[in-house]
């Protein structure tokens, strides 16, 4: 008997690691929509917040056709995770694993059809640093993939060459991203604890402006109920730095109100009619729109 070619040996070696992931993977039907999702924690199932629909019952698919009524543990829709409940506790959860795969490697993205698994092979496209989505969510690497995604596969596994669980595979504009598997741990376990992110809040309209000693962020409105008006901020002013932290842009600033900020008091420098001045202002938690 001859060895099998190489091409045999990296497909039967495919074919192994999507058999030994596709369990934990699950279809979510919402309403007017479809997803994948799959087993974060015994009862918990991770899913992609793009893909589940705002209103209305979900339920998840298995792999062996049968259907489960989930309820929403809650979402977030920085960071594209939503995290359901559900009543199937006999799926083995998936191990994430924080890696981070080189540049140009093959990648495998599991995802599941009306229950059934589904299988794509890609490269890894792009690897970089941390990043902040367009809706202001906190990413912990920034791994996108040249592999072909269906809406409805959102929510499905990215695995490295190795097998490994990396992250979770959505639709970005124009490319595939993974939401990494520190940045699921991190999100989904608040959201197991609270029901949902918080936010940090100023009550401040923004427009970035140039200074002389650098940039600054002006203040275009004031929330009349929020905590920089409380605190004397008020329309014209020039924020200037943070915590004697000058700013670098009104980005950097918004980078500052992560969950962890929610309650914390803030030295606000400004600029008043051109003369300094200094204000404490305790950070509120952004409401939900």
């Amino acid at each position: 008997m001859t060895d099998p070619t190489p091409l045999a040996s990296l497909s039967a070696s495919l074919a192994d690691l999507v058999a030994r992931t596709a369990p934990a993977l699950v279809s979510v039907h919402s309403h007017r929509s479809r997803g994948s999702g799959f087993v974060w924690k015994s009862g918990l199932i991770v899913t992609a917040d793009e893909a589940l629909a705002d209103e209305g019952d979900v339920s998840i698919k298995l792999g062996d056709g049968t259907e489960h009524k989930a309820t929403l543990a809650g979402r977030d829709h920085t960071t594209d995770i939503a995290l359901l409940r559900v009543d199937a506790k006999s799926i083995a959860p998936i191990k994430l694993v924080s890696a981070t795969p080189p540049l140009g490697s093959l990648a495998v993205v599991v995802a599941a059809e009306r229950g059934a698994p589904t299988a794509s092979l890609g490269l890894v496209s792009l690897v970089g640093d941390r990043w902040r989505s367009l809706r202001g969510g906190d990413i912990d690497a920034r791994i996108e993939l040249d592999v072909r995604l269906r809406h409805s596969h959102q929510g499905g596994l990215a695995l490295d060459a190795a097998g490994q669980a990396m992250g979770m595979a959505v639709l970005g504009p124009r490319r595939v991203i993974v939401i990494p598997a520190a940045t699921i741990e991190r999100v989904a376990a608040r959201l197991e604890t609270h029901g949902r992110i918080a936010r940090g809040y100023l009550g401040l309209g923004l427009q970035p402006v140039r200074l002389d000693e650098g940039v600054g962020a002006m203040v275009m409105s004031v929330d009349k109920d929020g905590p920089a008006n409380a605190a004397g901020i008020k329309q014209g002013d020039v924020i200037v730095s943070l915590n004697e932290e000058k700013l670098t842009g009104v980005r950097s600033l918004m980078r500052a109100l992560g969950s962890d900020s929610v309650g914390t008091v803030i030295d606000v420098a400004v600029r008043r009619a051109g003369e300094p001045a200094r204000f404490k202002l305790t950070v509120g938690e952004r409401r939900e729109a």
